[in-house]
């Protein structure tokens, strides 16, 4: 199974063919999922990237988190696992606006 970063302070003319090359270099990259808005069809700035093993995961974090893409310092860590919906957040009522 596959290590899954999370990709972000991406520019908005980034696509996933751009993200697959430069993670490439790092080692195989299983999928990639550059996060849109659904209303106006624009990337959101961050991405997910997944790729065949640990150590590549690792190197590829070592290797381009801070680096420049197109002048903004991208962030690549390890992603966190999602949270089911309605979990956390949310403050918990009470109280008037």
């Amino acid at each position: 199974m596959g290590k899954r970063l999370y990709v972000g302070n991406l520019p908005y003319s980034a696509g996933e063919s751009d993200l697959e090359s430069k993670f490439s270099a790092y080692g195989t990259v299983e999928s990639t999922n550059l996060i849109i808005d659904r209303n106006t069809g624009r990337s959101k700035g961050f991405a997910f990237v997944e790729l065949a093993s640990e150590a590549e995961a690792q190197a590829a974090i070592e290797g381009l988190n801070g680096t420049d893409y197109d002048g903004r310092p991208m962030t690549v860590n390890e992603a966190k696992p999602m949270r089911p919906r309605g979990e956390g957040g949310g403050g918990g009522g009470g109280g008037r606006w």
